[in-house]
C-alpha cells in the first residue's frame, strides 16, 4: 500500500468527519480500507513466517498456524 493511497483514505475519513462524502467517495473510501486491511494482514502473516520460539533448552521451533499446528 503506496502513502498516497495511506493518505488518501485519511482525507475521506476526515472530509466524511466535516461534510460528509457523496456515494462514489463512500465506495472508493470503502475499497481503499479492504486494500489496507488485507496489506496489514498479508505483512503481519509474512512476519510471523519468520518467527521462531526460543524453547528453554535452547532449541527453536518456527511458529506455525494454531490450524496447522498437529499438537493442538
Amino acid at each position: 500500500m503506496t502513502q498516497e493511497k495511506i493518505d488518501r483514505i485519511n482525507e475521506l475519513a476526515r472530509k466524511k468527519k466535516t461534510v460528509g462524502l457523496t456515494e462514489e467517495e463512500l465506495q472508493e473510501q470503502a475499497v481503499l480500507r479492504r486494500e489496507y486491511i488485507e496489506s496489514y494482514k498479508q505483512s503481519l502473516v509474512s512476519q510471523l513466517e519468520n518467527t521462531y520460539i526460543v524453547e528453554p533448552d535452547g532449541t527453536k521451533r518456527k511458529v506455525t498456524r494454531k490450524d496447522e499446528n498437529p499438537l493442538n
